[in-house]
Protein backbone atom coordinates (compact mmCIF):
# COMPACT_ATOMS: atom_id res chain seq x y z
CA UNK A 1 0.00 0.00 0.00
CA UNK A 2 1.24 3.48 -1.15
CA UNK A 3 0.43 5.90 2.00
CA UNK A 4 2.11 8.67 0.08
CA UNK A 5 -0.69 8.23 -2.92
CA UNK A 6 -3.48 8.30 -0.45
CA UNK A 7 -5.23 11.09 0.12
CA UNK A 8 -7.18 9.47 3.42
CA UNK A 9 -7.80 5.97 5.34
CA UNK A 10 -11.27 5.59 5.85
CA UNK A 11 -11.04 2.81 9.09
CA UNK A 12 -15.33 1.89 8.62
CA UNK A 13 -16.85 0.40 6.14
CA UNK A 14 -19.32 -2.74 5.53
CA UNK A 15 -19.34 -5.68 3.53
CA UNK A 16 -22.77 -6.24 3.04
CA UNK A 17 -23.08 -8.84 0.58
CA UNK A 18 -20.95 -11.95 -0.11
CA UNK A 19 -20.08 -13.71 -3.19
CA UNK A 20 -22.84 -15.71 -3.41
CA UNK A 21 -25.55 -12.65 -2.84
CA UNK A 22 -26.55 -13.78 1.00
CA UNK A 23 -26.61 -10.24 3.14
CA UNK A 24 -24.97 -9.44 6.59
CA UNK A 25 -28.31 -8.75 7.91
CA UNK A 26 -31.28 -10.10 7.99
CA UNK A 27 -34.13 -8.19 5.85
CA UNK A 28 -35.91 -6.42 8.93
CA UNK A 29 -32.53 -5.03 10.42
CA UNK A 30 -31.32 -4.03 6.88
CA UNK A 31 -34.28 -2.41 6.22
CA UNK A 32 -34.37 -0.46 9.51
CA UNK A 33 -30.63 0.70 9.28
CA UNK A 34 -31.87 1.98 5.32
CA UNK A 35 -34.39 3.97 6.98
CA UNK A 36 -32.56 5.33 10.00
CA UNK A 37 -29.89 6.64 7.92
CA UNK A 38 -32.23 7.64 4.81
CA UNK A 39 -30.78 5.16 2.26
CA UNK A 40 -33.70 3.42 0.94
CA UNK A 41 -32.87 1.05 -1.53
CA UNK A 42 -29.29 1.35 -1.21
CA UNK A 43 -27.20 -0.86 -3.43
CA UNK A 44 -25.02 -2.99 -1.79
CA UNK A 45 -21.62 -3.26 -3.41
CA UNK A 46 -19.80 -5.98 -3.52
CA UNK A 47 -15.95 -5.92 -2.22
CA UNK A 48 -14.83 -5.33 -5.53
CA UNK A 49 -16.77 -2.43 -6.19
CA UNK A 50 -15.68 -1.17 -2.95
CA UNK A 51 -12.24 -1.54 -3.62
CA UNK A 52 -13.02 0.58 -7.22
CA UNK A 53 -14.74 3.38 -5.76
CA UNK A 54 -11.78 3.66 -3.46
CA UNK A 55 -9.15 3.68 -5.83
CA UNK A 56 -10.69 6.09 -7.75
CA UNK A 57 -10.60 8.47 -4.73
CA UNK A 58 -6.86 7.47 -3.99
CA UNK A 59 -8.33 5.92 -0.32
CA UNK A 60 -7.89 3.26 1.50
CA UNK A 61 -10.54 1.20 3.44
CA UNK A 62 -10.89 -0.71 6.06
CA UNK A 63 -13.43 -3.39 5.87
CA UNK A 64 -15.26 -5.39 8.05
CA UNK A 65 -18.74 -7.28 8.77
CA UNK A 66 -20.25 -8.14 12.08
CA UNK A 67 -20.65 -11.82 13.40
CA UNK A 68 -23.64 -11.95 16.04
CA UNK A 69 -25.00 -15.55 14.72
CA UNK A 70 -25.54 -16.07 18.58
CA UNK A 71 -28.25 -13.04 19.11
CA UNK A 72 -29.83 -13.23 15.77
CA UNK A 73 -29.55 -16.37 13.93
CA UNK A 74 -28.14 -15.28 10.98
CA UNK A 75 -25.41 -16.34 9.14
CA UNK A 76 -22.37 -14.11 9.32
CA UNK A 77 -20.61 -13.36 5.99
CA UNK A 78 -17.37 -15.08 5.99
CA UNK A 79 -13.83 -13.56 7.62
CA UNK A 80 -11.85 -15.57 5.11
CA UNK A 81 -14.01 -14.35 2.09
CA UNK A 82 -13.31 -10.80 3.22
CA UNK A 83 -10.07 -11.18 3.71
CA UNK A 84 -9.34 -13.04 0.59
CA UNK A 85 -10.97 -10.36 -1.69
CA UNK A 86 -8.81 -7.83 0.61
CA UNK A 87 -6.09 -9.32 -0.51
CA UNK A 88 -6.70 -8.99 -4.12
CA UNK A 89 -7.10 -5.22 -3.73
CA UNK A 90 -4.17 -4.93 -0.97
CA UNK A 91 -3.60 -1.21 -2.34
CA UNK A 92 -6.68 0.29 -1.27
CA UNK A 93 -8.47 -2.76 1.48
CA UNK A 94 -7.73 -3.76 4.73
CA UNK A 95 -9.15 -6.73 5.95
CA UNK A 96 -10.82 -6.55 9.82
CA UNK A 97 -12.46 -9.67 11.22
CA UNK A 98 -15.44 -9.99 13.49
CA UNK A 99 -15.93 -12.79 15.63
CA UNK A 100 -19.31 -13.32 18.25
CA UNK A 101 -17.84 -13.47 21.44
CA UNK A 102 -20.17 -16.56 22.33
CA UNK A 103 -17.91 -18.41 20.27
CA UNK A 104 -15.65 -19.19 23.27
CA UNK A 105 -12.36 -21.30 22.61
CA UNK A 106 -13.45 -21.80 18.96
CA UNK A 107 -13.46 -17.85 18.21
CA UNK A 108 -10.08 -17.40 19.98
CA UNK A 109 -8.69 -20.49 18.00
CA UNK A 110 -10.30 -18.21 14.45
CA UNK A 111 -8.70 -14.81 15.92
CA UNK A 112 -5.19 -16.72 15.55
CA UNK A 113 -5.50 -18.09 12.35
CA UNK A 114 -7.30 -15.02 10.63
CA UNK A 115 -4.45 -13.21 12.10
CA UNK A 116 -1.78 -15.50 11.27
CA UNK A 117 -2.57 -16.97 7.97
CA UNK A 118 -5.07 -14.31 6.00
CA UNK A 119 -3.59 -11.16 7.10
CA UNK A 120 -6.26 -9.64 8.77
CA UNK A 121 -5.20 -6.63 10.04
CA UNK A 122 -8.08 -5.97 13.43
CA UNK A 123 -11.45 -7.02 14.65
CA UNK A 124 -14.31 -5.28 14.97
CA UNK A 125 -17.51 -6.33 17.61
CA UNK A 126 -20.70 -4.50 17.88
CA UNK A 127 -22.00 -5.35 21.23
CA UNK A 128 -25.80 -4.04 20.91
CA UNK A 129 -26.11 -6.75 17.82
CA UNK A 130 -23.86 -9.18 19.51
CA UNK A 131 -25.79 -9.20 22.78
CA UNK A 132 -22.80 -8.89 25.35
CA UNK A 133 -21.53 -6.65 27.70
CA UNK A 134 -18.17 -5.80 26.23
CA UNK A 135 -17.05 -6.07 29.61
CA UNK A 136 -17.91 -9.48 30.52
CA UNK A 137 -15.15 -12.40 31.04
CA UNK A 138 -17.10 -14.15 28.57
CA UNK A 139 -15.24 -12.17 25.38
CA UNK A 140 -12.27 -11.65 27.38
CA UNK A 141 -9.67 -14.82 25.98
CA UNK A 142 -10.82 -13.32 22.86
CA UNK A 143 -9.10 -9.80 23.92
CA UNK A 144 -6.32 -11.56 25.30
CA UNK A 145 -5.79 -13.00 21.82
CA UNK A 146 -6.07 -10.21 19.73
CA UNK A 147 -4.04 -8.14 22.24
CA UNK A 148 -1.44 -10.70 21.65
CA UNK A 149 -1.47 -10.69 18.31
CA UNK A 150 -1.15 -7.15 18.39
CA UNK A 151 -4.10 -6.12 15.73
CA UNK A 152 -6.89 -3.03 17.03
CA UNK A 153 -10.27 -4.04 18.36
CA UNK A 154 -12.91 -1.24 17.21
CA UNK A 155 -15.89 -1.46 19.05
CA UNK A 156 -19.40 0.38 17.99
CA UNK A 157 -20.58 2.70 20.30
CA UNK A 158 -23.80 4.56 20.63
CA UNK A 159 -27.06 4.11 19.16
CA UNK A 160 -27.34 2.00 16.01
CA UNK A 161 -29.95 2.26 13.27
CA UNK A 162 -30.12 -1.44 13.04
CA UNK A 163 -33.44 -1.99 14.77
CA UNK A 164 -34.28 1.23 14.95
CA UNK A 165 -38.14 1.55 14.51
CA UNK A 166 -38.89 -2.09 14.45
CA UNK A 167 -40.80 -2.84 17.71
CA UNK A 168 -38.24 -3.84 20.25
CA UNK A 169 -35.54 -2.37 18.64
CA UNK A 170 -35.09 -6.39 16.82
CA UNK A 171 -33.82 -7.25 20.27
CA UNK A 172 -30.98 -4.99 20.32
CA UNK A 173 -30.07 -3.48 23.77
CA UNK A 174 -28.46 0.39 23.01
CA UNK A 175 -26.80 -0.51 27.01
CA UNK A 176 -24.34 -2.55 25.47
CA UNK A 177 -22.94 -0.12 23.57
CA UNK A 178 -21.61 2.82 26.41
CA UNK A 179 -18.00 3.67 25.95
CA UNK A 180 -17.62 3.48 29.85
CA UNK A 181 -18.13 -0.60 29.29
CA UNK A 182 -15.05 -0.75 27.11
CA UNK A 183 -12.86 1.10 29.70
CA UNK A 184 -13.03 -1.67 31.45
CA UNK A 185 -11.67 -3.36 28.80
CA UNK A 186 -8.67 -1.00 28.17
CA UNK A 187 -8.21 -1.53 32.15
CA UNK A 188 -7.90 -4.86 31.75
CA UNK A 189 -6.28 -5.29 28.36
CA UNK A 190 -3.54 -2.18 28.60
CA UNK A 191 -1.69 -2.90 25.39
CA UNK A 192 -4.71 -3.48 23.47
CA UNK A 193 -5.79 -0.41 20.83
CA UNK A 194 -9.09 0.16 21.06
CA UNK A 195 -11.07 2.26 18.67
CA UNK A 196 -14.70 3.91 19.64
CA UNK A 197 -16.69 3.81 16.23
CA UNK A 198 -18.60 6.49 15.90
CA UNK A 199 -19.90 9.73 17.94
CA UNK A 200 -21.11 8.07 20.96
CA UNK A 201 -24.58 9.22 21.29
CA UNK A 202 -25.50 9.85 24.27
CA UNK A 203 -23.14 8.93 25.50
CA UNK A 204 -20.09 11.49 23.93
CA UNK A 205 -18.56 12.90 27.16
CA UNK A 206 -18.04 9.28 28.22
CA UNK A 207 -16.26 8.26 25.09
CA UNK A 208 -14.08 11.51 24.96
CA UNK A 209 -13.05 10.74 28.94
CA UNK A 210 -12.35 6.86 28.14
CA UNK A 211 -9.95 8.20 25.09
CA UNK A 212 -8.22 11.17 26.98
CA UNK A 213 -7.88 8.87 30.00
CA UNK A 214 -6.70 5.92 28.43
CA UNK A 215 -3.98 6.01 25.77
CA UNK A 216 -4.84 3.27 23.77
CA UNK A 217 -8.07 4.60 22.80
CA UNK A 218 -9.15 6.35 19.70
CA UNK A 219 -12.40 7.47 18.33
CA UNK A 220 -13.66 6.73 14.75
CA UNK A 221 -16.27 9.71 13.13
CA UNK A 222 -18.03 6.95 11.29
CA UNK A 223 -21.79 6.95 11.03
CA UNK A 224 -22.74 10.49 10.94
CA UNK A 225 -22.29 13.88 8.70
CA UNK A 226 -19.45 15.93 10.23
CA UNK A 227 -22.12 18.74 10.32
CA UNK A 228 -23.92 17.05 13.53
CA UNK A 229 -20.99 16.68 15.40
CA UNK A 230 -21.41 17.45 18.75
CA UNK A 231 -18.97 20.47 19.79
CA UNK A 232 -17.29 19.06 22.22
CA UNK A 233 -16.24 16.27 20.09
CA UNK A 234 -14.79 18.87 17.07
CA UNK A 235 -13.31 20.69 20.17
CA UNK A 236 -11.58 17.63 21.22
CA UNK A 237 -10.27 16.34 18.01
CA UNK A 238 -9.09 19.95 17.38
CA UNK A 239 -6.76 19.90 20.51
CA UNK A 240 -6.54 16.64 23.02
CA UNK A 241 -7.24 14.40 20.64
CA UNK A 242 -6.07 15.14 17.89
CA UNK A 243 -3.93 12.36 17.27
CA UNK A 244 -6.73 9.56 18.51
CA UNK A 245 -9.05 10.50 16.11
CA UNK A 246 -9.86 8.79 12.68
CA UNK A 247 -11.64 8.97 9.73
CA UNK A 248 -14.49 6.97 9.21
CA UNK A 249 -17.82 6.98 6.75
CA UNK A 250 -19.58 3.82 7.53
CA UNK A 251 -19.66 3.01 3.82
CA UNK A 252 -21.93 1.83 2.13
CA UNK A 253 -24.85 4.40 4.28
CA UNK A 254 -22.31 7.50 4.40
CA UNK A 255 -20.10 7.75 1.47
CA UNK A 256 -16.79 8.80 1.61
CA UNK A 257 -17.86 12.03 -0.70
CA UNK A 258 -20.65 12.95 1.44
CA UNK A 259 -18.80 12.66 4.85
CA UNK A 260 -15.66 14.80 3.26
CA UNK A 261 -17.80 17.29 1.88
CA UNK A 262 -18.77 18.03 5.38
CA UNK A 263 -15.90 17.26 6.91
CA UNK A 264 -14.49 20.26 4.86
CA UNK A 265 -16.70 22.67 6.05
CA UNK A 266 -16.00 21.87 9.73
CA UNK A 267 -13.73 24.07 12.36
CA UNK A 268 -10.87 21.65 12.18
CA UNK A 269 -6.88 23.29 12.40
CA UNK A 270 -5.28 22.78 8.86
CA UNK A 271 -2.20 20.90 10.71
CA UNK A 272 -5.17 18.65 12.42
CA UNK A 273 -6.97 17.30 9.18
CA UNK A 274 -4.29 15.56 7.42
CA UNK A 275 -3.89 13.82 11.15
CA UNK A 276 -7.86 12.31 10.93
CA UNK A 277 -8.18 12.27 7.45
CA UNK A 278 -4.97 9.67 7.20
CA UNK A 279 -1.95 9.80 9.46
CA UNK A 280 -3.41 8.57 12.76
CA UNK A 281 -5.01 5.54 10.94
CA UNK A 282 -1.43 4.76 9.30
CA UNK A 283 0.54 4.81 12.83
CA UNK A 284 -2.94 3.00 15.14
CA UNK A 285 -2.74 0.30 11.67
CA UNK A 286 1.26 -0.39 11.39
CA UNK A 287 1.41 0.78 7.52
CA UNK A 288 3.68 2.64 8.41
CA UNK A 289 7.57 1.07 7.26
CA UNK A 290 9.70 4.21 7.77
Amino acid sequence: MDLDRLTAIDVHTHAEVSKDGSGALSPELLGASEAYFKAHGHRQPTIDETAGHYRERRMAAVVFTVDAEHATGHPRISNEEIAESCAAHADVLIPFASIDPHKGRAGVREARRLVEEYGVRGFKFHPSIQAFSPNDPLAYPLYEAIEELGVPALFHTGQTGIGAGVPGGGGIRLKYSNPLLVDDVAVDFPQLRIILAHPSFPWQDEALAVATHKPHVYIDLSGWSPKYFPPQLVRYANSLLQDKVLFGSDYPVITPDRWLADFAELDIKPEVRPKILKENAAGLLGLRTD
